[in-house]
This record gives C-alpha cells, sequence and structure tokens, in this order.
C-alpha cells in the first residue's frame, strides 16, 4: 500500500447507535471502505447489544457500557485474528447493534376462521385476536437465525414470522382446550398463560423472548352470531304460556269489534292459554328439560247465547267491563243490542 492510499485510508475512532428510527431491531455500523481504530471507542447504550462479526463469524458480544476496543477486550476476536497483545494495527470487522428494547402492543389475529368441534353447537368457526410484547435477549442467536447480513432488521420484517408462529399455537390450544365457547370468555386469562407456556420455547428459538401474551376476543363469524342472538332472545322470552296469555287478554276488545262479537271471545281466550301451554312445553323440551304439566284452568265462559235469560246477559257483560276486558264502549254496545231484543 502506498502512502498515498494509507494517508487516504479512513479510520473509525467511535463506533455508537443513536436509534434515530423506531421499528429497527438490528442495524449494521457502515463498514465499507473503513477500518476500526486499534482503541477506538465502542458505546453500547442501555436497551442495546452489539456483536462483532469476523468473516461471517459472530466473534465478540457486548452489553451497555463503554469500551476501549483492544486484544483485551475483544478477547475472541483476538483468538480469531492470531494477534499478539502488541497488536496495535487498524481492523476491519462488522459490528451490528441490536436493539433490546420491549416491543409492546404487538397485534395479532386470526386471519380466517378456525373451525373446531363445540361441546354445545358442534362444528363452530371461530376468530380471535389479542396483543403480546417481546424482546430480544439473545442477539448471536437472533444474528444467526434471523437477521443475518442485512444492514437493517425491522419488526415489521419479524413479526411476519411470529404472527404465523402465533396463530398456529392459538389453532392448537382452541382446538384442544375443550372449553365451550359460551364459557371461553370466563377463561381467556387461562388460554393466554396456556398459549404463552406454548410459545416461550418457540421464540427462544430466535433469540427473542416472549414478555406478556394476551387472548383479547374469541368470536363467531357474523352470520353464526345472529344465530346465537336469535337463541338467547328466545331464552330472555321466558315463560311463554304467561306471555301468550297476556297478549291474548289485551287482543280481547279488538276481538269485540270483529265477526262473532263478544260470543267469540271465550273460545278465543281458551285457545289462546292452550297455545301459551303448547308453546311453553316445545321451549322446556328444546332447552332440555322436562315438559311441567300445564296447570287446568277454567275456560272464561262466554256470554249467554241470544236466546237466554236477558238479565243474566247483562250480568255477564257488566263482569267483563269490571275486569277490564272490554271498553265501556263495548259494553254499551252489546248491552243496547239486549235492550233492543227485549223491546222488539
Amino acid at each position: 500500500m502506498s502512502l498515498g492510499s494509507f494517508i487516504r485510508k479512513q479510520f473509525i475512532d467511535i463506533l455508537q447507535w443513536n436509534e434515530d428510527r423506531d421499528g429497527v431491531l438490528a442495524w449494521r455500523h457502515p463498514m465499507q471502505d473503513f477500518e476500526i481504530q486499534y482503541g477506538a471507542s465502542l458505546t453500547v447504550r442501555e436497551s442495546q447489544m452489539a456483536v462483532f462479526v469476523n468473516e461471517g463469524k459472530v466473534a465478540d458480544v457486548f452489553g451497555p457500557g463503554m469500551y476501549k476496543l483492544t486484544t483485551q477486550t475483544l478477547p475472541i476476536l483476538t483468538y480469531l485474528k492470531n494477534w499478539d497483545k502488541l497488536f496495535e494495527s487498524p481492523f476491519k470487522s462488522d459490528v451490528i447493534f441490536f436493539s433490546t428494547r420491549l416491543q409492546l402492543g404487538r397485534r395479532w389475529g386470526t386471519a380466517q376462521p378456525v373451525t373446531l368441534r363445540d361441546s354445545e353447537f358442534g362444528m363452530v368457526r371461530l376468530r380471535a385476536f389479542g396483543v403480546y410484547s417481546y424482546q430480544i435477549s439473545d442477539p448471536a442467536k437472533f444474528y444467526r437465525e434471523v437477521s443475518g447480513t442485512r444492514d437493517e432488521y425491522t419488526v415489521d420484517d419479524l413479526e411476519t414470522q411470529l404472527r404465523n408462529m402465533v396463530v398456529a399455537a392459538m389453532t392448537t390450544a382452541l382446538g384442544g382446550s375443550k372449553v365451550p365457547f359460551l364459557d371461553m370468555a370466563g377463561n381467556q386469562g387461562l388460554m393466554s398463560q396456556s398459549i404463552s407456556e406454548q410459545l416461550a420455547p418457540v421464540f427462544d428459538r430466535y433469540g427473542v423472548k416472549l414478555d406478556n401474551f394476551t387472548v383479547e376476543n374469541v368470536s363467531l363469524p357474523e352470520e353464526l352470531q345472529k344465530a346465537l342472538d336469535t337463541r338467547i332472545s328466545m331464552g330472555m322470552a321466558g315463560d311463554l304460556g304467561k306471555f301468550t296469555q297476556y297478549q291474548t287478554a289485551t287482543a280481547i276488545p279488538m276481538a269485540a269489534q270483529n265477526e262473532g262479537g263478544i260470543a267469540g271471545i271465550g273460545a278465543g281466550l281458551a285457545a289462546g292459554a292452550a297455545l301459551g301451554q303448547t308453546m311453553a312445553a316445545g321451549l322446556a323440551g328444546a332447552q332440555g328439560q322436562p315438559p311441567q304439566p300445564a296447570a287446568q284452568q277454567p275456560a272464561p265462559q262466554a256470554p249467554a247465547a241470544a236466546g237466554g235469560d236477558p238479565a243474566q246477559r247483562l250480568q255477564q257483560l257488566k263482569d267483563l267491563l269490571d275486569k277490564g276486558l272490554i271498553t265501556a264502549a263495548d259494553y254499551d254496545s252489546a248491552k243496547a243490542e239486549v235492550l233492543k231484543k227485549l223491546t222488539s
């Protein structure tokens, strides 16, 4: 090498990484046409680690601190280079900084529903999503298994692989949990812990430590959720027999205005009561409960036929009015009809 080339040669005296951009996990210090000056300063900040790579092999690893690079502080690299203790020449080596900060709030989710066998609903399709956090724990292993010789390796580059592992573990956990879908909301904490234990050794293989894993929600696809909502609504209706009787009683004033008049009310009440008892028994059977025998209630008596005692008919009409089963207008109309027949 000529004297001019030696003078033009550039040396690195300070090696450090300021992390001026978010989302970077690994950053290689620019080394092209540069050499590291013997005795140069290496600064590794808190939440960082630095790795020296010589001819493709990981040599020395440095945690947080400030170091003066000598044969004493680079023991493995000194051994690989066969340097003696008097070595004071510049040298070339790749220096890669790694961020060991916690990567918080990383989201995961199942892109497609997972089909599972549910003990209550049979075959169902579930979706799930949540958050997790992690950090680089072994930069040498991370370099060998993940980042390699790239100038920069980001969070987005890593999480494509991590999310696939998370979803695979989630599918396995859901399939083996044997927990009914309706009980999953109350077991999300245990599910999160179980999945975290499954994922920890998988993350460790890449030099990454799983810090936290949380299942936030397990849900059904929209069409299945609508079917579940319908089932819930049926359950909230309660005693359909009483509900039907209430509707029948409410409809009596309207029935009095239709063909058949007041005389059809009694038959309508009896039919309504029977319908309510039938529906209640059917609902009990659908819910796996033995049907309860319907209480025998006397059917409401209809007013006497047209040829009966007028005084008795008027009394029956007055009873219906007092009980609120007909309106005053209905009562007056029917009363006028009875009196008209008495005077005709």
